[in-house]
């Protein structure tokens, strides 16, 4: 049987950028939930949020030492998308290099597959 690929891979900085999201957190947090919503120019942004319990179809990403539940809505949408975190001079934030993406708008708020 051929392995399944997964939804979604995070670069080192995402990595240690999420750890360090969650050991700040003051309540226990079983991890990040990254799902899309109707948004923008193009149709599709990324959310993300804490997750404090996997929902019943979340899908589950754990990778070194952190745990991703992508919103079963979503899954669809990102499949085989890479998670970065970019740190520049005047902005840093969470980038998602996602092969399904058809276009983006000028801005870079949104996205259509």
């Amino acid at each position: 049987m051929a392995e399944r690929m997964a939804p979604l891979t995070l670069s080192d900085a995402a990595v240690e950028r999420v750890k360090a999201m969650v050991s700040g957190r003051d309540k226990p947090t079983l991890g990040i939930r990254i799902g899309v919503r109707t948004k923008g120019c193009s149709g599709l942004s990324y959310t993300l949020e804490f997750a404090e319990e996997k929902g019943p179809m979340d899908e589950v990403v754990e990778t070194r030492g952190v745990t991703v539940l992508i919103d079963p809505k979503a899954t669809m949408f990102i499949l085989g998308t890479e998670m970065d975190f970019v740190e520049e001079k005047l902005q840093s934030g969470f980038v998602f290099r996602n092969p399904n993406e058809k276009g983006r708008c000028g801005c870079g708020e949104s996205f259509h597959v």
